[in-house]
């Protein structure tokens, strides 16, 4: 299979391209500032979102494009256009964990207690899923993480949620960027969640 991943270059990103490769599919990795890395297997490509048409000349050709960017500096109706405008039909995103509930009816992003200075981005986050719900050409699908989200272990053991938070046996909700590219790449190779949204955590 070949993947266009945006944002190769971030956290997140480079560990999309290293289990698109580990998985064996061919990987198109596009970064505003690709430079000149090369790697059996990828095709380094340079494009900014703020570009649709450079965007949707480099991902085009691929059967899917992942989109992990920070939300808060990219407008997201742009980058949805891009993905048009390439011809590509399917799409997934990274997401956080701000739009997801802790119980019925109460989303975490909602809390009076959710810290302020997530809120530039976990804002924009959240209203990128509202948009991608409404999203009717594209086959959408969008991976909220867990609250803590960072560098750790491949284990490849993980649960999976739909809109909950996901709480560990320790009472904590967290996920590796190294697990979160094995959920990602499963819904890939095995889609189950067209036009929705899940969430991975342990």
């Amino acid at each position: 299979m070949h993947i266009a991943i945006v944002g190769a270059s971030g956290n997140v990103g480079q560990r999309l391209v290293a289990e698109g490769l580990r998985c064996g599919h061919r990987v198109t990795a596009v970064a505003r500032s690709a430079g000149t890395a090369t790697e059996d297997g990828v095709t380094w490509k340079t494009a900014d979102l703020a570009d649709p048409e450079a965007t949707a000349t480099a991902i085009a050709g691929s059967d899917v494009v992942v989109l992990t960017v920070r939300f808060g500096n990219t407008d997201f109706a742009k980058a949805l256009n891009s993905v048009r405008r390439s011809g590509v039909g399917r799409l997934l995103v990274v997401g956080g964990a701000a739009s997801l509930e802790i119980a019925p009816g109460k989303v975490l992003l909602d809390q009076p207690d959710f810290p302020d200075f997530i809120k530039p981005e976990a804002t924009p986050a959240r209203a990128a899923l509202e948009m991608l719900r409404s999203e009717t050409t594209l086959d959408w699908t969008y991976l909220s993480s867990s609250m803590m989200f960072g560098p750790g272990e491949r284990s490849g053991h993980f649960r999976l949620g739909t809109d909950t938070l996901l709480t560990a046996a320790d009472g904590k909700s967290h996920i590796s960027y190294e697990d979160y590219a094995v959920a990602l790449l499963d819904e890939i190779e095995t889609p189950k969640h067209s036009r929705q949204r899940f969430t991975v955590g342990y």
